[in-house]
């Protein structure tokens, strides 16, 4: 395996979760990589044996950038809806098969959302078993999604607390919870491939929530010029008290290109609480590629107005301008303030 020194080390650790002796759980199987989920129960009907949830919500914010790289102090009011539909039936021998779809349109309103103004998607089918769930279609997010710190509150979002290097959409996956612990695997068509190890449990009057992930992945350039194969190292802390949550994560990104070489490390941090209706968070992000620094933080707010809707706030601030051998690695310099109201179902 030719991805990091501490590769075996991690190969070490998922062998001992294996050694747990509980069966694998199949793990619900969610598409939703974006910043937006809902939050609610899914809405859920039998047909013929078949189960059919849904999952959605809509958010209109208002945007406004205080800082764009263009030098423009704009606003607007954007839309964003979204939803994921699945069916499942068990089989005879309890295994659980099924599709899931998800769907989402975004107007460019805010970079929350990718400036995305188009509609996207995402399909797989799977197999839940006693071995774990299977997966296959658009499944790049699924290591990630099991391995991430906790995202931000309302519209609060983090930037650069992820790899440049990403998996290509489509491909196949494996989820199996073995006791307080989640094992999860994702390669995609070119041979790219993340490995994630959750371990989650409450100890005394906490819980305790620790992650790895290993990541073998491409990035593209910001000008678009240059191609690099990505190999990185993440781990993540958590813990909750109370209705307070704190967490810290950090990450080794190795970058090989024809053109250039980098490295980058990073480290990010967040809390958040809930008090009575509110719910508040705030986090931090500081990194370097080669020296030059990354920085990033957002402030978060959402207040609940009732089952299901709620308005939300957000401050996202990010600051990269990476260049090495000629090549615009980076290049980001923006401070956004969102308000929107948000239903959920």
């Amino acid at each position: 395996m030719k991805i990091l020194k501490i590769a075996p080390l991690f190969g070490s650790a998922a062998a001992l979760v294996v050694l747990i002796p509980n069966a694998a759980q199949a793990q619900e199987v969610t598409l939703n990589y974006d910043a937006l989920s809902s939050l609610e129960e899914p809405l859920a009907t039998d047909i013929g044996g078949v189960t059919v949830a849904l999952t959605g919500l809509v958010d209109i914010p208002f945007a406004l950038d205080i800082k764009s790289a263009d030098g423009a102090d704009d606003s607007s009011i954007g839309f964003v809806g979204n939803f994921q539909i699945s069916a499942e039936t068990q089989l005879d021998n309890r295994w659980t098969l099924g599709v899931a779809y998800f769907g989402q349109y975004a107007t460019d309103a805010n970079s929350v959302f990718d400036g995305v103004d188009d509609y996207s998607d995402n399909v797989a089918g799977f197999v839940g078993t006693s071995f774990g769930t299977f997966i296959g279609g658009n499944t790049s997010g699924q290591v990630r999604e099991q391995t991430r710190r906790s995202r931000g509150v309302g519209n609060a979002t983090l930037a650069f607390d992820n790899f440049y290097g990403g998996l290509d959409e489509w491909g196949g996956a494996y989820v199996g919870r073995f006791g307080p612990s989640i094992l999860s695997a994702a390669v995609d068509e070119n041979g790219d491939f993340e490995l994630g190890a959750t371990f989650q449990r409450p100890i005394d009057k906490n819980d305790i929530r620790l992650t790895a992930r290993i990541a073998d992945g491409r990035y593209t350039s910001s000008d678009l010029t240059t191609r690099f194969d990505t190999k990185g190292v993440g781990l993540v802390g958590e813990i909750v008290y109370g209705s307070t949550l704190f967490d810290l994560g950090g990450g080794y990104e190795r970058m090989e290109s024809s053109v250039v070489d980098a490295d980058r490390w990073f480290l990010s941090a967040g809390a958040r609480t809930q008090i009575n209706n509110f719910t508040l968070s705030a986090e931090g992000h500081y990194g370097q590629v080669d020296g030059q620094s990354e920085k990033s933080a957002s402030l978060g707010a959402a207040y609940a107005l009732g089952r299901g809707l709620s308005l939300n706030a957000g401050v996202n601030y990010q600051e990269a301008s990476i260049t090495s051998g000629g090549v615009n690695i980076v290049d980001e310099d923006e401070i956004q303030g969102l308000l929107s109201l948000r239903f959920s179902f």
